[in-house]
């Protein structure tokens, strides 16, 4: 009778590691799932807080965009679906209310203490809308007839395109880092490491902008879309947009014709569209004073195909600086 003691002994001591070891392993990977359940869930708007972003973080968070690319950014409303995905992040990303402009109402409704809200413009002077327009309104007879026109179908009240300036993305790009840093104060020291290396590149791009304009003799250009007057201070260009700030606003006549006298007078070889837009504004001007098209993207959708193939922020800005230069000599 002691010896099968003896043995049913050694058998629940077996019995009782393996129950230990099978414990250990269960703890192991609840440890390791609970490791990976913190990794931050970001929510940015549209594609330069994502990319921005997307630099900053590179592969240390999860982030997402709310306003895909063919998406009209201004007259964008978001639903229950939008509104859940921002409550459920850890930090949500925006340009600022002037851009989004459903985001303060949309922020009500979230518990802000428990999502890190940044606002990538914070600090930035705006540009009103009537600086913006003066150029294009400059000797027009019906001045207020041209506001009323600039005013339809477009909520702001400010320009809000920060972003196209490569010096002004340098602030909402630290902008970004802080906020994340705040966030995720264990990756602090590599976010501010990644925004650093970034934004030497966006410096690098602010120096090929200077250079390429600094001789220029003729410094204006026209546009369908007045989102370029950020660009058009840093680098004392000038901007005569067709339509003001709306790329859908239809001038009136008039408006047109002052327009193509302007382009006449002016030797005005080139119109700008974007290309994410209607470029039907821009093609009956084109035609009534004899000139060409060509683009200037306001960068607010970079579609997933162009980004797998290599397209973010820098490449569309470089390549915007080759289209002004046809104007800018």
């Amino acid at each position: 009778m002691k010896k099968n003691i003896r043995l049913v002994v050694p058998v629940l001591g077996v019995m009782f590691l393996l129950l230990l070891s099978a414990c250990g392993n269960t703890d192991s990977k609840v440890k390791k799932n609970s490791e990976e359940g913190k990794t931050l869930k970001i929510v940015t708007t549209f594609y330069p807080m994502y990319d921005f972003t997307k630099n900053i973080v590179q592969d240390n968070a999860e982030i997402s965009m709310l306003i895909p690319a063919g998406t009209e950014s201004h007259g964008f409303e978001p639903s229950a679906k939008v509104v859940a995905s921002i409550q459920d992040a850890d930090v949500f990303i925006y340009n600022s209310d002037e851009m989004e402009t459903w985001v303060p109402s949309t922020l009500e409704a979230i518990d802000t203490t428990k999502v890190t809200v940044i606002n990538a413009s914070e600090g930035i002077e705006f540009i009103e809308k009537t600086k913006i327009e003066e150029h294009a309104e400059e000797g027009h007879e019906h001045a207020e007839e041209g506001h009323e026109h600039a005013e339809e179908g477009h909520e702001h009240a400010i320009d809000p395109h920060v972003w196209l300036n490569p010096v002004l993305a340098q602030a909402e790009v630290k902008n970004i880092q802080m906020g994340l840093a705040k966030a995720d104060k264990e990756n602090a020291a590599l976010y501010q490491k990644n925004a650093e290396k970034y934004n030497q590149e966006l410096e690098e791009l602010d120096q090929e902008f200077k250079a390429a304009f600094e001789n220029a003799e003729n410094r204006t250009f026209v546009t369908q879309h007045a989102a370029f007057a950020y660009l058009a201070k840093q680098y004392n260009l000038t901007q005569v947009s067709i339509s003001g700030l709306s790329s859908e606003t239809e001038p009136s006549p008039a408006k047109l014709a002052e327009l193509s006298n302007y382009a006449k007078k002016n030797n005005v070889r080139y119109i700008y569209f974007e290309n994410n837009a209607s470029s039907k504004i821009a093609e009956t001007l084109a035609a009534e004073a004899d000139i060409e098209l060509a683009v200037l993207d306001p960068i607010e959708g970079v579609s997933q195909k162009e980004q797998d193939a290599g397209v973010d922020y820098i490449q569309v800005m470089k390549n915007n600086l080759e289209s002004l230069k046809k104007s800018i000599q």
